[in-house]
């Protein structure tokens, strides 16, 4: 693996972010849903006022997997109210990590993880946790590898379909 950066997201750098975050979510899930739902989710989820509205949050933040000048991954965490869900105040939340497939198995994700790990050390949290799709088996290895226990489910709709996400935790 050649030397990869990690690097913060700069407000000026919306439209890369955007990107390669269409690009990893439709990698990883076009094959499990509809297109129309997952053009729905592109286009709302992933839009430039909605990626930008999620940059401006004092408590989250966006890093990106640089190789080459290259994006090649991303990352996504928040604390407090930014939190998808759990809203605690001495947790970190992994909301999304993301690499492009021709990267998969060469460390980005460890990487781009490692960094998350990194800043909830910094920030003195007593836990970090995130919510991963029951389907996707790759990312719930990757995280029981890292020491995550599953403590719970939620809902995440795509579209209209209702898909079950297990929610994991690490304590610090």
């Amino acid at each position: 693996m050649t030397n990869i950066e990690i690097s913060k997201v700069q407000i000026g750098e919306i439209a890369q972010l955007q990107q390669i975050a269409r690009q990893t979510f439709t990698e990883t899930f076009s094959a499990f849903n509809s297109e129309e739902n997952m053009k729905n989710y592109l286009e709302e989820g992933l839009s430039i006022e909605k990626l930008t509205s999620e940059f401006q949050d004092q408590e989250a933040a966006f890093y990106f997997a640089i190789e080459n000048e290259k994006c090649i991954g991303y990352l996504k965490i928040n604390f407090g109210n930014a939190q998808t869900e759990l809203k605690d105040h001495t947790a970190l939340e992994i909301e999304r990590i993301y690499v492009l497939q021709a990267f998969h198995g060469k460390g980005v994700g460890q990487l781009l993880y490692d960094h998350a790990i990194a800043i909830a050390l910094q920030k003195e949290v007593q836990y970090v946790w995130l919510g991963v799709w029951e389907q996707n088996h790759r990312a719930i290895s990757f995280y029981t590898k890292n020491g995550f226990v599953a403590f719970d489910k939620h809902i995440f709709k795509l579209g209209d379909d209702e898909q079950t996400d297990i929610m994991m935790k690490k304590i610090m």
